[in-house]
């Protein structure tokens, strides 16, 4: 196996309601910017992270659509799927494809476009990352698994409502200094808790919100980068992993504990030659606030049930022990579910190069990503270095 570097990253100019840009033109903008930081001249292959543009803007195919309005033509493309997941499984499978040799040049992206939709039809878009036989046929969202998630960590460890809102508040600090952020403005306690009540004890402001966006990254060999693309900071891919779990929360041994997240993240330290104290920053998978908490408690950041307490104390902010969603998570951020794990993958490699402004982690060296489908029915995390 080859060693892997990322060598360009691009997004949107901000993601949000991109209502002027169809799902291609979403795409493409993210890919170009990817290519240009990068200086490549050619692509031997892509990946693209979409979870439902079928339900969404009623576009399949996207690998032979994508390429086409690229400009690449008859490139090898590929669509990957694994609900939320899907941009750090895409961006785990181009791994995979240049460390073994079949490629040099590799583009991953992801891309969602989730707003030409009303409330109901991306509600059940986004349901059918759920067991529809026995959730959402019975009524279920993904806020109430996520509350019930959060109504059992309260119980067993005693997880406070104002822990919960402290992720929020955190993570809409750091995105008010993200010019690419869907929401770019802070937030207080008493405005996550009193905001309109979703499902108990989760409000709108514990949700992430419903984004259109995407994010490309180019990755090579790490010995062709050395050789060849030296515009930045080179930042080696050090460890990959990725796990899979029950879908429906009724057949877990315990609501609290996301097995997936615990899997794969075992699986990209043990690749990397790493634990969780030698990592720098991490952006997890908020999709609800309970689900960072579950997220660094699964990861070995915290033991179980000190999740809430550690943001509470601000060991998860800029300038803390280990600082978590410096882009302001899919919280602030935003939540293209298709582009999520790409958007993750750029904010770690910024950081790594030193290029995050205020928002920038002093002495960043190793930094992680982990992206999650579902309530964690799957879940990918990487490990990236600056070399």
């Amino acid at each position: 196996m080859r060693d892997v570097a990322v060598i360009g990253i691009g997004m949107n100019e901000q993601w949000g309601e991109l209502w002027e840009k169809s799902i291609r033109d979403i795409f493409v903008e993210a890919a170009l910017n990817a290519i240009n930081d990068a200086g490549v001249d050619k692509i031997d292959s892509m990946y693209i992270g979409c979870m439902s543009g079928g339900l969404f803007v009623g576009q399949e195919h996207l690998s032979s659509i994508m390429a086409d309005y690229l400009g690449y033509g008859n490139i090898p493309a590929t669509r990957v799927e694994s609900a939320c997941a899907s941009g750090g499984l895409a961006f785990r499978q181009a791994y995979i494809e240049v460390a073994s040799g079949m490629s040099d040049i590799v583009l991953a992206g992801g891309v969602e476009k989730m707003l030409d939709v009303d409330g109901a039809a991306a509600t059940y878009a986004l349901s059918t990352a759920a067991d529809q036989e026995y959730e959402c046929f019975h009524g279920i969202t993904f806020p109430g698994l996520y509350a019930m998630i959060a109504k059992a960590h309260m119980h067993k460890y005693g997880t406070t409502r104002e822990q919960l809102a402290h992720v929020s508040v955190k993570n809409h600090k750091n995105g008010s200094k993200n010019h690419r952020a869907q929401f770019q403005f802070e937030t207080t306690l008493d405005g996550v808790i009193n905001s309109v009540l979703v499902a108990d004890p989760l409000t709108i402001m514990d949700c992430s919100p419903v984004t259109d966006g995407g994010a490309a990254v180019i990755l090579c060999p790490l010995d062709l980068a050395k050789k060849k693309f030296k515009n930045h900071e080179i930042i080696k891919v050090i460890g990959t992993g990725h796990a899979t779990d029950t879908i429906a929360l009724h057949d877990r041994k315990d609501l609290t504990w996301l097995t997936a997240v615990e899997l794969s993240g075992k699986k990209a330290f043990e690749m990397a030659e790493k634990k969780p104290s030698d990592i720098n920053l991490c952006e997890v998978h908020d999709c609800f606030s309970i689900a960072e908490i579950c997220v660094t408690e699964a990861l070995g950041f915290f033991e179980p049930g000190k999740g809430g307490p550690a943001v509470e104390s601000g060991f998860t902010s800029i300038g803390g022990k280990i600082p978590v969603n410096t882009s302001g998570g899919l919280k602030s951020k935003g939540h293209p579910v298709g582009a999520t794990g790409i958007a993750q993958i750029i904010e770690i490699t910024e950081q790594l190069r030193g290029d995050s402004g205020e928002r920038q982690v002093k002495n960043a060296k190793v930094g992680m990503a982990q992206n999650m489908g579902g309530s964690g029915g799957s879940s990918v995390c990487h490990i990236l270095e600056v070399n």
